[in-house]
């Protein structure tokens, strides 16, 4: 794996990752973003359904806490989750947690730490965790590391021990995998912790760098753990003394305006769990991301939004009293509510996904309000297409310089 950056930008880094997968002959454009999966599989899509989707990233993300349980069945199968799961040429990156599913604190030891599945809990230690990682074969895995973060933040104390098992692990770990056959390809993504504080942030990044890792994930930023302006100020100062030739992820962090405010600090690689987010809610994405747009295709600018025609007239019922919207973000439409029952437009003007070419709003909704499966495989094809669209705007934006315009009018939609 080599990281080759072509232009950076005010902390944006633009480039291409290069010789991925058992060949060395995939490649994955950064900024990025990577296939999130459940189970190995993507939320709601079958091999076939996925391939209607443009821009599907190459590198397939799979986490560590719902395969665990499964080491047995991998270790006698002997060809890695890949190829069981019908993906053997996809290239696979296994984080310890599902950045969706919120873990119990309290659990992890100097020795151990927690997963959960669908079992139960499983304590990892560092050689559980090399012997997991040698029946999955992952391209690239996170390190064993202790990424706990505590509701109202950690203590300077915790943060501490955080880094220290950290640390620990990883050594550790390292010196397995060089005695390890089958993970002898393998790329160990290095854990920056460390909570909200800096000096244990920087600790972590700097000891972290010194070891023979092919990138780093600054962990524990997911949430609402922290204010806004401390996990700014932490991805600031971590990219600021990581190496440049090494890509940096980020897991947890989705809505395109933050997303934005990562990359311009440096970070390059993001998960896409946003979009099954956003699908799970019965939602759409709803979002310009054209900052060139062309004015036959490009979707309704935000202002336009609120005010969906219906029939000539202005939709009056914005929201039914009955759905949640404490989830919800400025980005998405709920396809629940009652003003899309006889909608008959695609899910978003200009889109060219496989369900707004063929289907209406008034489906959907029809779809979600008879609890049909179809729901779900519909929004997220369309919510992955745009999602990946969307990341493919940063780069083209940071190619032309026009960051900023992008910035701009993804700001005005969040507000």
């Amino acid at each position: 794996m080599k990281l080759s950056l072509s232009k950076v930008v005010n902390g944006a880094r633009l480039g291409v990752i290069n010789s991925l997968g058992r060949n060395g002959d995939k490649t994955l454009e950064v900024p990025g973003c990577l296939l999130y999966t459940k189970t190995c599989s993507p939320p709601h899509l079958t091999h076939d359904t996925l391939q209607t989707i443009e821009g599907v990233p190459s590198v397939t993300h799979i986490t560590l806490s719902t395969l665990a349980e499964h080491q047995e069945v991998l270790e006698e199968y002997k060809e890695g989750v890949g190829k069981f799961a019908g993906m053997p040429d996809a290239v696979l990156y296994c984080s310890i947690h599902d950045p969706v599913t919120v873990s119990p604190t309290g659990y992890n030891t100097n020795k151990t730490v927690s997963v959960w599945g669908g079992g139960g809990r499983l304590e990892l230690t560092p050689q559980k965790f090399v012997g997991v990682q040698g029946a999955l074969r992952a391209d690239w895995f996170q390190c064993l590391s202790d990424g706990e973060v505590v509701p109202g933040g950690n203590s300077r104390k915790r943060a501490k021990k955080s880094v220290d098992r950290s640390l620990a692990f990883l050594d550790e770990c390292l010196r397995l995998l060089a005695e390890s056959e089958a993970l002898k390809r393998s790329v160990v993504i290095g854990a920056v912790e460390g909570g909200d504080v800096q000096e244990e942030r920087l600790r972590s990044a700097r000891e972290t760098a010194k070891r023979p890792v092919g990138g780093f994930l600054l962990d524990g930023l997911q949430g609402d753990t922290m204010s806004r302006e401390t996990k700014l100020s932490l991805v600031s100062s971590v990219t600021a003394v990581l190496p440049e030739d090494k890509p940096r992820l980020i897991h947890g962090v989705g809505k395109p305006d933050e997303v934005l405010e990562c990359i311009e600090r440096g970070v390059d690689l993001f998960d896409s769990c946003f979009p099954y987010q956003v699908t799970e809610r019965g939602c759409a994405l709803y979002f310009n991301h054209s900052y060139h747009p062309d004015p036959e295709t490009a979707v309704l600018e935000k202002s336009e939004m609120h005010n969906v025609e219906r029939n000539g007239d202005v939709a009056t019922e914005r929201v039914d009293p009955q759905i949640d919207e404490s989830e919800m973000t400025s980005f998405e439409i709920c396809l629940k509510e009652k003003r899309f029952r006889e909608d008959l437009g695609p899910l978003l003007p200009g889109c060219t996904c496989y369900c707004c070419r063929n289907h209406s709003r008034a489906y959907v909704h029809h779809l979600l309000m008879s609890n049909e499966l179809l729901a779900g495989i519909l929004l997220m094809i369309h919510n992955f297409q745009h999602y990946f669209g969307f990341f493919r705007s940063v780069r083209e934006a940071l190619r032309d310089g026009a960051l900023d315009t992008l910035r701009e009018m993804i700001r005005r939609q969040a507000s």
